[in-house]
């Protein structure tokens, strides 16, 4: 039974208004962009960039946890955790390179967001040259050496008073604006393939539907016996 078959069966167990609304996001969503959070200790910070992430459409969201285990505060990221694509990376000491690693293979270019000798204001990011895995490290340490020896590129925000820097959330939610408004208005292919849709729609139907497990052996076992 193929998973377009599993979400024609679940979408009768959702409102139409709904099933509408999963298609039209998804119609919005990008895998070109990701985002890489490196060991952040703030509950408050880390959940926002989580609905930062949601509201600019991007699907995927790494987790370093190589001190910090992380955790969402659902008064701050107002249940946008279960419509991302989350990727805890924990099973190594240091697990920082093991995800670069991760991501280099699947053609992403490491982009680290922090003040660098080589850096580049953010509008000047070149979308063009493939897909980007945005890192943001902890308000304190910053992004580890290990990041900073590893990236591909550094980017930074343009500021004109005397602080350094900005709030982790408030640092991503300004680099996801620029770079989704830019990449939607660009001739980049950008969107989800469909098979990425699909298999999308089948979490979130999965994940608002009650008893969805039980409905999908019903579902199963019906169509084995109509195969007999």
């Amino acid at each position: 039974m193929s998973i377009k078959q599993k979400n024609n069966h679940l979408k009768k167990f959702v409102t139409e208004k709904r099933f509408e609304t999963f298609n039209r996001v998804l119609n919005h969503r990008t895998r070109y962009i990701s985002v890489v959070l490196e060991d952040i200790f703030q509950t408050h910070n880390a959940s926002a960039v989580l609905r930062s992430c949601d509201c600019f459409g991007i699907q995927d969201v790494h987790m370093i946890e190589n001190r910090n285990e992380f955790n969402a505060n659902p008064e701050i990221a107002l249940g946008s955790y279960q419509w991302l694509s989350t990727y805890r990376h924990n099973s190594l000491k240091n697990n920082s390179l093991s995800t670069i690693s991760y991501l280099k293979q699947r053609n992403y270019r490491i982009v680290a967001t922090t003040p660098h000798t080589n850096d580049c204001a953010l509008e000047n990011l070149d979308l063009n040259k493939g897909k980007i895995a945005l890192f943001f490290g902890s308000e304190q340490p910053g992004l580890s050496d290990i990041v900073m020896q590893n990236a591909d590129e550094f980017v930074t925000i343009p500021m004109q008073g005397f602080t350094e820097s900005f709030n982790i959330s408030v640092s991503a939610a300004i680099c996801l604006y620029d770079i989704s408004n830019r990449l939607r208005k660009s001739e980049i292919n950008w969107q989800l393939q469909q098979d990425e849709k699909d298999e999308i729609m089948f979490e979130w139907l999965k994940s608002r539907i009650k008893d969805s497990t039980n409905i999908l052996k019903r579902f199963s076992e019906s169509n084995l016996n109509a195969n007999l």
